[in-house]
């Protein structure tokens, strides 16, 4: 069953990208207290992940925040090194990088997907939601093969 607007996220694994290095934490407890605006990429340094996603939620990071978005991340079914170099490579200090690496959040939620066809395995479908204290208050989830409801620029107009 795939989450919706209004269910509290489920207890999974994800792991934070830190300058100290990897730090596990628990998708339902990390997500409470704060309004996160969370988008999720089906892999970090995949050509509209790398092209377009990050980079439209690091020009957009201001004014998401103007909105009421306490903080700003991004999962993906990678490791948390994987993640990390992506980031850095794209200077995305902004964006707080949950390692999905298991794929368990992806299947929590009910977004994963199998990239097996294209040698990619199970990962996590194309989404962005805004989480309040735990609770989903928006999901936009992206047909196959599409970018455009889980852009920085649609989720602007949400809030």
């Amino acid at each position: 069953m795939t989450i919706s607007v209004g269910d509290t996220l489920p207890s999974a694994r994800l792991t934070k990208v830190t300058a100290e290095g990897p730090e596990p934490v628990d998708s339902a407890e990390y997500f409470k207290g704060r309004r996160v605006a969370l988008f999720a990429v089906p892999g970090a340094f995949t050509p509209t992940c790398s092209a377009r996603h990050l980079p439209g939620y690091l020009d957009k990071a201001g004014e998401l925040r103007a909105k009421g978005v306490d903080e700003i991340a991004c999962t993906a079914v990678n490791d948390a090194f994987v993640l990390g170099a992506w980031a850095k490579q794209n200077g995305a200090e902004g964006v707080t990088m949950l390692a999905d690496g298991n794929g368990e959040f992806a299947s929590a939620l009910g977004l994963d997907m199998d990239g097996s066809k294209y040698g990619m395995g199970k990962r996590s479908q194309r989404y962005a939601m805004v989480v309040n204290d735990g609770v989903v208050e928006s999901l936009e989830v992206e047909a196959p093969g599409e970018f455009r409801v889980s852009s920085a620029e649609h989720l602007l107009t949400l809030l």
